[in-house]
């Protein structure tokens, strides 16, 4: 299996900045991208942004330029700049990883991100 641990949400006010962490641990073979996706109160899980080994990154139009997507090893980051109230959220963490037998997605548990005055 895969484990994903999530850190670095909270509470900021509007403006502010947070840097979510995830890492990825257990038997794998490789990882194929990893990502952040998020899911609002009574709304749909969405992309934020991913990145794929070898180094590209794809975001949300309502984040890009504001968010950027980084690993190092199996961690993956999320720095959050000039958050939004409409981005609070539970921010879930993403791993596409290669086992013996094929890729599979696995997820974290999510860490919430509150952005109020």
């Amino acid at each position: 299996q895969v484990q994903l641990v999530e850190s670095g949400g909270g509470l900021v006010q509007p403006g502010e900045s947070l840097r979510l962490s995830c890492a990825a641990s257990g038997i794998m073979l490789g990882i194929n991208a990893m990502g952040w996706y998020r899911q609002g109160p009574g709304k749909q899980r969405e992309l934020v942004a991913t990145i794929i080994t070898g180094g590209g990154t794809n975001y949300a139009d309502s984040v890009n330029g504001r968010f950027t997507i980084s690993r190092e090893k199996n961690t993956v980051y999320l720095q959050m700049n000039s958050l939004k109230p409409e981005d609070t959220a539970v921010y879930l963490c993403n791993c596409n990883a290669r086992r013996i037998g094929g890729s599979y997605d696995y997820w974290g548990q999510g860490t919430q991100v509150t952005v109020s005055s």
